[in-house]
């Protein structure tokens, strides 16, 4: 082949291979097909049969009794149950999460498998290859060799550059089939102490009992299969499951592969079915149209809504730019907005009618709603939404109040960078 061949041949195959590249890319901005298009009428309350039985039959899983929920406040409540429910499984440890970076909290967490995989128990582990690229190599190897099966989920690979932007977001930690955890909280050092300084975040994570654990576990179970095509069964992971408790509660999840506007759905379906109040813990506020619609309704028949977000301590500040573009609507139509100026505000928690919780990983935005793979926990009990109400307003003391006057006369550098940062916003 001659030397003009040769080039031409060359650029043939860059320009198949940037195109191929450009078709990945821009698939990575796709959303699914399944789109909400019609704000939600209200027709009936949390609290009542009509909502669980709905709620339950468009989205499933079944509400489920005879549960127990316990709130952890911040790493120094969280860490040591979680490492103490790990310390003492007997059979089986599924762990998933997106955010594992090395120190002193990822040291802790991989020892604590490994001493377990040692002893015999069944340890399978979940992480994020974009949220575990902080990890050290030397953690991995510490579970690996103590019989550890760790699996890296969608990792960068030529055939998986139009899933790149798929991750799973889900934090889910289930024990002996019997003890589950799901909250906000990721594997770093970030979220150790006491949310006392910058260097500590606030965020909320909740340990569960009884027959929902199950969901927890079946929710584990989806990524599992996505990652290695086997499923976990047996009594070692579905024990039976004695009533913990008299709480109410299920588990959603949310997969772009199998129908990302569940969540979504689930969110627009208790806006719409509120009554009274609905406050908002969203350390990642970015509305779509329909949720803001959702909200602007509530307030119209009387529901107080309160938001409360992070404020100067925040790790994203495309992030903070796009939310506030989309609070004006909200502020004008009688919502409270609240900023967290203490450290950066982690927690995703919706209230509403202190009657119904949800919490869990899921981010009030659109690619928690789209893109990511999610898990949240819905809660339907009056005390329990009552305690966590108060932490809610406990956390409104170290807060700003952030008005339509406020909105309004915004720097204009801020309103020339959310024209910039809008039209990504599905990408945060």
């Amino acid at each position: 082949m001659d030397a003009r061949k040769r080039r031409r041949l060359k650029w043939v195959l860059l320009t198949v291979a940037a195109t191929i590249a450009t078709l990945a890319v821009v698939a990575n901005f796709d959303v699914p097909d399944k789109q909400l298009e019609r704000k939600i009428e209200h027709l009936h309350g949390v609290g009542s049969s009509q909502f669980r039985r709905e709620v339950g039959s468009l989205l499933g899983p079944s509400v489920v009794g005879g549960n127990h929920v316990v709130a952890y406040n911040n790493g120094v409540e969280i860490f040591p149950a979680m490492l103490d429910a790990i310390r003492s499984a007997e059979h089986s440890i599924n762990f998933e999460t997106y955010i594992y970076w090395s120190g002193d909290v990822g040291g802790e967490f991989a020892e604590a498998f490994a001493e377990r995989a040692r002893a015999g128990v069944k340890v399978n582990v979940i992480i994020d290859w974009v949220g575990g690229l902080k990890m050290d190599e030397q953690l991995l190897a510490t579970m690996q060799e103590a019989g550890v099966r760790v699996e890296l989920y969608r990792p960068l690979e030529w055939y998986t550059l139009s899933r790149i932007n798929n991750r799973t977001h889900r934090k889910l930690l289930v024990v002996d089939g019997e003890h589950g955890f799901t909250g906000g909280v990721g594997i770093a050092d970030i979220w150790a102490g006491d949310a006392q300084d910058p260097e500590h975040w606030r965020d909320m994570h909740f340990g569960v009992r009884g027959p929902v654990v199950s969901q927890m576990q079946a929710a584990f179970n989806d990524n599992w299969i996505k990652t290695t095509g086997e499923v976990l069964h047996g009594e070692l992971y579905f024990p039976p499951q004695p009533e913990a408790g008299g709480m109410d509660a299920q588990l959603f999840v949310s997969s772009p592969v199998g129908g990302g506007a569940t969540m979504h759905l689930m969110y627009l379906m208790a806006i719409a079915a509120a009554e009274q109040s609905i406050d908002i813990h969203a350390s990642y506020f970015v509305p779509d149209e329909l949720a803001v619609q959702a909200m602007q309704a509530a307030i119209e028949r009387g529901v107080k809504v309160r938001v409360l977000v992070p404020g100067e301590h925040i790790d994203s500040e495309v992030v903070r730019i796009a939310s506030k573009k989309l609070w004006g609507p909200l502020l004008e139509a009688g919502a409270e907005v609240y900023e967290y100026n203490s450290t950066m505000m982690h927690v995703k928690m919706i209230i509403v009618d202190n009657f119904m919780v949800s919490v869990g990983s899921t981010n009030f935005d659109e690619r928690s709603f789209q893109l990511n793979d999610e898990a949240s926990l819905n809660v339907y009990d009056r005390e329990f939404a009552l305690a966590m109400t108060e932490v809610f307003e406990r956390d409104m003391r170290q807060t700003e109040t952030y008005d339509y006057q406020k909105w309004e006369q915004r720097p204009w550098t801020e309103k020339f960078m959310e024209t910039v940062v809008i039209p990504l916003r599905s990408q945060l």
